[in-house]
């Protein structure tokens, strides 16, 4: 598909999102240009449904960071699977036989470095960025600018594929002025009685030629 608004909007609506120019063409801008697209408003108006869509138009994978309080690097990037670490430690003592334990054997890729690693294009999905805290918007800031990320045992990984991304907020907290101007900014608000009603007429449409 050529990328341009129009064509945009068409493919959107065939997947079942009605979506007028002030939503779509932010999201073209952050389609052309790479750039993660933060959208905000209140629950239930859509936000999270324009990264599955995307994936839908794209036929590609949708990686989806559901982010909790609490939520730290590691759950967010990626891990170490001590367990096999440990065990391959003891064979090595055995044998006499020296492992790398930190190749990619022993990693579990977390959604960020999942959508980084990724040989195609993919959509990552950071939904509900407000419940995090500014330490960990503080990390995204490199992912989100450069799309690469340093991981200590490996260096700096960069994307192979630089991935869409779509953050989404509540508007539980304020977000930093960082994840700001690493993003385009969209707001969403309610939908008015018609484009509900045509929303709801489209869906019932679908559910019955499905």
């Amino acid at each position: 598909m050529e990328l341009t608004i129009e064509n945009l909007k068409e493919a959107m609506a065939k997947e079942g999102y009605i979506a007028g120019d002030e939503i779509v063409v932010p999201l073209f801008l952050s389609l052309k240009l790479e750039k993660p697209l933060l959208i905000t408003g209140a629950a239930g108006v859509g936000k999270t449904e324009i990264a599955k869509v995307l994936a839908k138009i794209f036929d590609c994978e949708l990686i989806r960071l559901q982010c909790y309080e609490g939520l730290d690097e590691n759950k967010a990037l990626y891990e170490w699977n001590y367990q096999k670490q440990l065990l391959h430690i003891q064979q090595g003592k055995e044998t006499g036989e020296e492992k790398n334990i930190f190749s990619s054997e022993y990693l579990l890729e977390r959604p960020i470095l999942k959508a980084l690693q990724s040989e195609e294009k993919a959509v990552l999905l950071i939904d509900e960025i407000d419940k995090t805290d500014a330490e960990f918007e503080a990390f995204l800031f490199e992912v989100l600018s450069d799309f690469q990320v340093s991981v200590p045992e490996w260096g700096t990984v960069k994307a192979k594929q630089i991935p869409m991304v779509i953050l989404t907020s509540n508007g539980e907290r304020e977000l930093s002025d960082g994840m700001k101007r690493r993003s385009i900014y969209l707001y969403i608000d309610f939908p008015s009685v018609e484009k509900e009603v045509d929303i709801v007429k489209r869906k019932c449409r679908n559910w019955v030629l499905n």
